[in-house]
């Protein structure tokens, strides 16, 4: 327990910065990232074991969509293990900045899950609206088209700023970090993946989740156009 406490309390001044995070993921899931990298920390795992874990809850939820038939019980197990999945998504690079920092091949697992899972989750949606129409209210093949949309629009968005931010020219070292940003917090929430797995609550209502996932998907595509006019003025700037 005291090293435990410890790596706590290291890590509390070791976070990184909130500019461009949403609130849920600065207050909620950041802070029980910290708690689980903690625990890890206590337990001598390491940051690859803890991304793995990340993955496990997160594409068990993910196989439980497309497999099992919708219900209240369902959606609030598959809420529980996607939040789990994202908070052990965090805690792996706070991990491994307190091992004293990460490799290069820990980064690349992390974003291989990452990219995996956002693609896995909105196909078996899909599948979910295929196999059980009447639960979802999804007869019309049209509403097969909208998992498809929703994916298209996370995976580009997605990639889009990891490339962005590779692109981007470093920050001098030094150079005092820039104050983040409420309202832009608060405005990042529809597309927080976080707030995104709050929707699978919603798997008992059946036709209710369909729109409101549906919802997020048009959200999504409106904020993708968005990132991308930001993104490309960006770079327009940067000359290589």
């Amino acid at each position: 327990m005291a090293r435990v406490g410890t790596a706590l309390r290291e890590l509390r001044g070791a976070q990184k910065s909130a500019k461009g995070v949403s609130l849920y993921s600065r207050f909620v899931n950041r802070p029980a990232g910290r708690y689980l990298a903690a625990v890890s920390y206590g337990l001598g795992l390491t940051p690859n074991q803890v991304t793995l874990v990340s993955a496990a809850f997160s594409f068990a939820a993910v196989a439980a969509v497309a497999l099992a038939a919708p219900s209240w019980g369902l959606g609030l197990a598959v809420w529980a293990a996607l939040a789990l999945g994202f908070a052990f998504d965090s805690a792996d690079g706070q991990l491994a900045r307190l091992r004293g920092g990460g490799s290069a091949a820990g980064e690349w697992l992390d974003h291989v899950v990452d990219a995996a899972k956002l693609t896995a989750l909105h196909a078996c949606v899909l599948i979910a609206f295929f196999r059980f129409p009447d639960a979802y209210g999804t007869g019309s093949d049209g509403w097969l088209l909208v998992p498809l949309g929703f994916q298209f629009a996370a995976v580009v968005t997605f990639f889009g700023g990891l490339l962005t931010e590779k692109l981007k020219p470093r920050a001098a070292p030094g150079s005092p970090a820039a104050a983040p940003s409420t309202l832009r917090a608060v405005a990042l929430l529809p597309v927080d993946y976080g707030v995104f797995c709050l929707v699978f609550l919603l798997l008992g209502g059946g036709t209710l989740f369909r729109w409101a996932y549906a919802g997020l998907g048009a959200v999504a595509a409106l904020f993708l156009l968005a990132f991308l006019a930001k993104w490309f003025r960006e770079l327009s700037a940067v000359r290589r």
